[in-house]
């Protein structure tokens, strides 16, 4: 999976977007110290350990840089994303629970995460190892980085 890159100048808006979570009752929001613990768990049972060691990361900024979106009417977790997490500028990873899937939370997730980036100084992000390509370039005009394959995550040791 190729890297990508996004210009966070030129970004979507994004009160259309919260509106759109508003009326399903979801909640996007920075992950609070207290539920580190519930968010972690949740995400290694979902999407395995590596994605949860890029959380604790996230975790660990100030501002905390990994999101969470929770369904506010059966007070579960739905989804997360994270930026600034296994290097500075990078989004990812981002997950959305099978059950929440097609209801534009990944894409809510991805969008919030870019004016974070944006937020803290950068006029571009990287999309490290984008999955899938198509929903980055439609979503937010997300380019390919040419020769970007296996990228940062060359040489991930894994379990």
């Amino acid at each position: 999976m190729p890297d990508m890159l996004v210009k966070l100048y030129d970004l979507p808006p994004l009160e259309p977007i919260r509106q759109e979570m508003e009326e399903q009752k979801i909640l996007v929001r920075p992950g609070l110290a207290p539920e580190k613990h519930i968010v972690l768990a949740w995400i290694e049972e979902k999407f395995g350990p590596g994605w949860a060691s890029e959380a604790d990361v996230a975790f660990a900024n100030h501002p905390v840089t990994c999101l969470v979106a929770i369904d506010e009417e059966k007070k579960q977790l739905a989804g997360f994303a994270c930026y600034e997490a296994t290097l500075r500028n990078f989004f990812g990873p981002v997950g959305v629970d099978p059950e929440y899937r097609g209801r534009g939370i990944g894409k809510a997730l991805f969008i919030e995460s870019l004016y974070g980036l944006k937020q803290l100084g950068y006029g571009y992000c990287v999309i490290g190892g984008a999955g899938p390509v198509d929903f980055y370039a439609q979503t937010a005009g997300a380019i390919v980085i040419e020769d970007s394959m296996p990228g940062a995550y060359r040489g991930l040791l894994r379990k």
